[in-house]
């Protein structure tokens, strides 16, 4: 990325069914579904939306090998996408162990993603 403009950070937690893509879906919108990037278009080359590069940095506590990058880099409407992973974010106790939400067991997976945006 030859320039950055703006980085969103945000979290998302996997309650029920130790899902750390579910959990890294919603980090990924807790960053960039609260803010609006007015004007951003006036600073990209050509104005184009699609110049844009995004870097999707997620701070995963397990299960790294069953993240589905390409789930992710659905989540950006413009640009080129990169996603890395980091070892990070939590699994800690749900309190309760439900079947029926097809949980393996009683953790929730929370991660933690930065969105680095720029040309």
């Amino acid at each position: 990325m030859e320039k950055l403009l703006f980085i969103q950070t945000g979290f998302g937690v996997d309650v029920h069914g130790q899902d750390v893509t579910k959990a890294a879906e919603r980090a990924v919108r807790n960053a960039i579904y609260h803010n609006s990037m007015a004007g951003i278009e006036a600073m990209l080359p050509d104005h184009d939306l699609n110049r844009m590069v995004v870097h999707v940095k997620l701070a995963v506590p397990t299960d790294h090998d069953k993240l589905d990058q390409a789930r992710i880099k659905k989540l950006i409407p413009y640009g080129t996408v990169t996603v890395e992973l980091m070892d990070g974010g939590m699994m800690t106790t749900s309190g309760i162990f439900l079947a029926d939400k097809a949980d393996k067991n009683d953790l929730m997976y929370i991660v933690n993603a930065s969105v680095e945006t720029g040309y």
